[in-house]
């Protein structure tokens, strides 16, 4: 099972369909124990970092998510995937949950339209098990102000938006980022959210 932790953010309803669609069984759930009894763990969500951050924390989920992720599979999409780095500095300074070494700030690039709005190409940066049976020209959608910057290490893809930006991140072992929407993003997406919940671990 798949566990899609619901903490007041939204777009979480479209995870939930796309993992309906594919047939893979899952759970919009607020409570530790769905948290910790799932198979793998999706943290989606739109909105503000530090209004995030909160509602994790007044959820009393930040611990069990962060235990979990080390023991088991943890997607971060689009808002979630910002809230796996260390910090964010989305209208203040405010700390995130430390899965993912980095930090989050605004777009800058002179000239461009913020939000980034849109489908952009995915470049590979590293091998992940997420990009099994995906092809060089595929494309995915984004919706954010903000991105996140991290080591290369952690950098599995990217998208160039006026300058590189971090599409797919992770730490090398449970935990993966992804900062466009899969679920949004046509049978790439799909496959990308497939091969999350197929993953061998």
């Amino acid at each position: 099972m798949i566990a899609i932790v619901d903490y007041g953010a939204g777009n979480i309803f479209s995870v939930k369909n796309a993992l309906d669609h594919m047939g893979y069984e899952n759970k919009l759930t607020d409570k530790k124990e769905d948290i910790i009894a799932a198979d793998r763990v999706i943290l989606p969500g739109v909105g503000a970092f530090p209004w995030a951050m909160n509602m994790l924390k007044v959820s009393g989920l930040v611990d069990t998510i962060k235990a979990q992720a080390q023991v088991k599979p943890f997607m971060g999409i689009c808002l979630g995937m910002q809230l796996i780095f260390d910090k964010s500095y989305e209208f203040e300074e405010c700390a995130g949950l430390g899965m993912v070494g980095g930090y989050v700030d605004r777009i800058t690039d002179p000239g461009l339209v913020i939000p980034h709005m849109g489908w952009n190409k995915l470049e590979y940066n590293r091998d992940c098990r997420l990009f099994d049976g995906l092809g060089n020209e595929e494309y995915v959608y984004f919706v954010h102000s903000y991105k996140a910057f991290c080591e290369d290490k952690n950098l599995y893809a990217y998208c160039t938006y006026g300058s590189k930006v971090p599409a797919v991140v992770g730490d090398g072992k449970f935990v993966y980022g992804c900062q466009f929407h899969p679920e949004k993003s046509g049978e790439t997406g799909l496959k990308i959210l497939k091969n999350f919940a197929e993953l061998n671990v």
